[in-house]
This record gives C-alpha cells, sequence and structure tokens, in this order.
C-alpha cells in the first residue's frame, strides 16, 4: 500500500495522522480556529461545511490560514450525522463549485450519495489534484465485519484516495469487530490508505490505535468535537506516542 501525499503528509504511513475538525458557526470564528490550528499538535485540518452557510466564499481564507497543514472539506448530511439539511443536488452544486476554486486538499464524499454524480465529481476532483476521501457513518450501529469490510473494499473499487468508516458500537463486541474489520481490510484488501473508528465512549480505544489494526487517520478536537468519542489533540498525541513505544 502507497502512502496518500498531502503537501508534507504522508497519510498511510507511519502512526495514524491526527485530523483536527473546524466546527464553528461564523467566519470570525472559523478563521481564528484556522489560524490557530497551526500551532496545534495535528497533521490536518477537516474544515465541516455543514455548519455554516457561505462557505464558498471562505475556503481560500480558511486554506490561507492553515499555512502547510492539509485541509480536507467535508459536508456531513443529515442522514450521516450532519448539522443542516441540504439536497443532494445542492450538495454537489456546492462540492463542484469548491473544486473549481481549487482551495482544498483533500473532499470527503459520502459512498451512499448518487453514484453518477459522486464519479462525476471524483472524476473532476483528481483532475484538479484534489485527494478523495470516500466515506460512510452509522449512528446507529455496527454492521457484521463482513459488511464493514464490503463497504471498504467498495470504496476502494471507487478510486478513493483514503477509505473512511466510522460505526456506533453498542457493546465492546461491537468494538472488537470494527477493529477485525479494520485489521482485515488493511491485511488482505487495502491498495490505499483506509480510516476506521467506533464512536461514542465504548469505542474510543479505536481512535488511538490505529497504527496496531491498520486505521491511518484519527480525529482528535481543538475546542468542539464533531463527533462522539473524541478525545482532545494532545490527549490523542500522548496516546498515540504510548503505543508506538510499546508496539
Amino acid at each position: 500500500m502507497k502512502p496518500v501525499i498531502v503537501k508534507n503528509v504522508r497519510i498511510g504511513e507511519g502512526n495514524p495522522k491526527i485530523v483536527v475538525p473546524i466546527v464553528a458557526r461564523t467566519a470570525e470564528d472559523i478563521l481564528a480556529e484556522a489560524t490557530a490550528s497551526q500551532t496545534l499538535d495535528c497533521d490536518l485540518v477537516e474544515w465541516r461545511l455543514d455548519y455554516y452557510e457561505n462557505v464558498a466564499d471562505l475556503s481560500q481564507q480558511v486554506m490561507e490560514r492553515l499555512g502547510q497543514k492539509p485541509l480536507l472539506l467535508t459536508f456531513r448530511t443529515q442522514k450521516e450525522g450532519g448539522e443542516m439539511a441540504f439536497s443532494e443536488e445542492n450538495y454537489f452544486a456546492l462540492y463542484h463549485e469548491l473544486v473549481k476554486k481549487g482551495a482544498l486538499d483533500l473532499l470527503d464524499i459520502e459512498l451512499f450519495a448518487n453514484p453518477l454524480a459522486a464519479d462525476t465529481l471524483i472524476h473532476e476532483a483528481k483532475k484538479a489534484g484534489i485527494k478523495i476521501v470516500l466515506c460512510n457513518h452509522d449512528f446507529q450501529k455496527t454492521p457484521s465485519q463482513e459488511e464493514i469490510v464490503a463497504r471498504l473494499r467498495q470504496m476502494q473499487m471507487r478510486q478513493a484516495d483514503i477509505c473512511k468508516i466510522a460505526v456506533m458500537p453498542q457493546d465492546a463486541t461491537d468494538v472488537l469487530t470494527l477493529l477485525s474489520a479494520t485489521n482485515e481490510m488493511y491485511t488482505h484488501y487495502a491498495s490505499v490508505p483506509i480510516v476506521t473508528m467506533s464512536m461514542g465512549q465504548l469505542g474510543m480505544i479505536s481512535r488511538v490505535t490505529g497504527q496496531l489494526f491498520g486505521s491511518a487517520l484519527t480525529f482528535g478536537s481543538a475546542q468542539q468535537a464533531s463527533a462522539p468519542g473524541q478525545l482532545s489533540v494532545q490527549v490523542l498525541r500522548n496516546y498515540l506516542k504510548t503505543f508506538e513505544q510499546n508496539k
């Protein structure tokens, strides 16, 4: 498996890279968080577009504030845990506008969005040198190991640069299911970096053991978390170093 190289960050090589989400709701706060991220011990920044309405006019400023840290743009739909009601037509229109502006390094696209529209967008983004994160989020349950692996493989077949899945555990067995699926995908099928997480308090262990099971990114909060179970950046970094020393 080759790493995905974005600016000076090599995703899929070495320890999992830490992504910090920006989930502010005003332009002033978004830009302030982007500026502050330069001094955080993180590797990438994700701007969650579903928290703010006028994103296209702000993306260039956000990217400039990040310096050399790569920018991942994500509009999370409500069906996958997002904040804002948005039609699928508007979802793709916004993404096409952002790709044309070019003020991003990676673009998050949901696996179960309209496949024809998504494949067109993927093609356009790749032509522009933008890396694609295909993803799926289940806030209700943890699918079977076979289903998790199948979804990750489907993402890979559709030309994702990075394949991501997040699931909600109901018990410890669900967490083990997610970790086993991650190991299976990484060991037997992955040709691109994969990202997996079990959400909430139960699944917190999955956010710090990526280097043991094969997950290439992990998400840590600077201020407000964007998903249940996120640890602060510094706590997350300390855990990653601990597992590195004892692996």
